[in-house]
C-alpha cells in the first residue's frame, strides 16, 4: 500500500546493504606471535608489509581479545598511520563458545559480527593464534560469511600450529590439531595413551595447545604417558628471540631436560 512502510529484517538477521550497495570484504589478518610475552620484536619481522597496511586501513574488526588488538594496532600505526584515530576504529570481540553446546544462538551472534561488512566496510578478524581460523574461533565468523556471500580475503602470516609442524620434522602429510587436553591428570593420561595409539595406528601427527602456565604441567604429562618410541616436539616461542623446537623421541625427553621457558606459547606434536 502507498505509504506503508517495508516491515524491518528480523532482529537474529543481518541486513543487507542499504541501497544495493556491494558487501564489504571479511580479511583473515595474520597476528603476531609475541603477545603479552614481553618481547619487542620489530613488527615488520613478524608480518609481511601487505598485512601492515591493510590493518592499518580496517576500521571494523571481529577480535578474540580487544585489548591486545587495540595493542596491534598501535604497533602498526608506528610503521603505517591508521586510517582513522584509535579511538574511532570498531572492535568487537568474538563470542565465548556456550557451556551448554548449543550452536543456534551462537550462529545468530556471528551473523551479527558480519553486519559492517553487509553494510559496505571493510572488516577485519584477527586471532591470538597467528593465522585467522586456524585453531580459532574465528572459523565460525567464516562460516557466517560464506553464509550470507561475503569474499573472505585470506592474508599470508604466521600460524603456530603449521610453524611449530615444519619445525618438527614430524608427518606434515597427515596431522591433526586435539586442541587443549583435559586438566584433570587421570582424564589427561587416557587421552594422551588414546592419541598415541591413533597416532601409531595411522601414522598422524598430534597437535594440541596450552595455556602457558600449565605448559610444565602437560610436557611431563606427555612424557610420562606417551611410548618411548613415539617422536615428541616441543615448539615454544617460535619467532620470538629465543624461541626454539626441540622434537626427540620421549625415551630422550625422560634421560633429559632441556631449558624450556614456560612463560611462552608453545605447541606440542607427537607421531607415534
Amino acid at each position: 500500500m502507498p505509504g506503508t512502510r517495508p516491515p524491518s529484517a528480523p532482529a537474529d538477521r543481518p541486513s543487507p546493504a542499504p541501497d544495493g550497495a556491494a558487501c564489504g570484504r571479511l580479511w583473515l589478518v595474520p597476528n603476531t606471535l609475541d603477545l603479552g610475552t614481553g618481547h619487542d620484536t620489530p613488527l615488520e619481522q613478524l608480518l609481511p608489509r601487505a598485512v601492515i597496511e591493510r590493518a592499518a586501513m580496517l576500521g571494523h574488526w571481529v577480535v578474540e581479545n580487544a585489548k591486545s588488538a587495540r595493542a596491534l594496532l598501535k604497533r602498526v600505526d608506528a610503521l603505517v598511520p591508521l586510517a582513522q584515530p584509535l579511538q574511532q576504529v570498531q572492535i568487537t570481540e568474538l563470542p565465548r563458545p556456550r557451556k551448554d553446546g548449543r550452536t543456534d544462538a551462537d550462529a545468530q551472534a556471528y551473523d551479527q559480527l558480519l553486519l559492517p561488512a553487509l553494510h559496505g566496510h571493510e572488516l577485519g578478524l584477527l586471532s591470538e593464534a597467528g593465522l585467522p581460523a586456524v585453531a580459532d574461533p574465528g572459523s565460525r565468523l567464516v562460516q557466517a560469511a560464506h553464509r550470507h556471500s561475503v569474499t573472505v580475503e585470506p592474508m599470508s602470516g604466521p600460524s603456530s600450529l603449521l610453524m611449530a609442524l615444519a619445525a618438527s620434522g614430524l608427518n606434515g602429510q597427515s596431522f591433526a590439531f586435539v586442541g587443549y587436553l583435559p586438566v584433570d591428570p587421570v582424564a589427561r593420561a587416557a587421552r594422551i595413551r588414546e592419541l598415541d595409539a591413533l597416532s601409531r595406528r595411522s601414522h598422524q601427527t598430534q597437535l594440541a595447545i596450552e595455556t602457558p602456565y600449565r605448559n610444565a604441567a602437560l610436557r611431563a604429562a606427555l612424557i610420562e604417558h606417551l611410548q618411548p618410541g613415539t617422536q615428541l616436539a616441543v615448539a615454544s616461542g617460535l619467532t620470538l628471540a629465543g624461541g626454539r623446537c626441540i622434537s626427540w623421541p620421549v625415551a630422550r625427553w625422560r634421560r633429559e631436560v632441556p631449558a624450556l621457558d614456560d612463560r611462552l606459547p608453545a605447541v606440542y606434536a607427537w607421531l607415534g
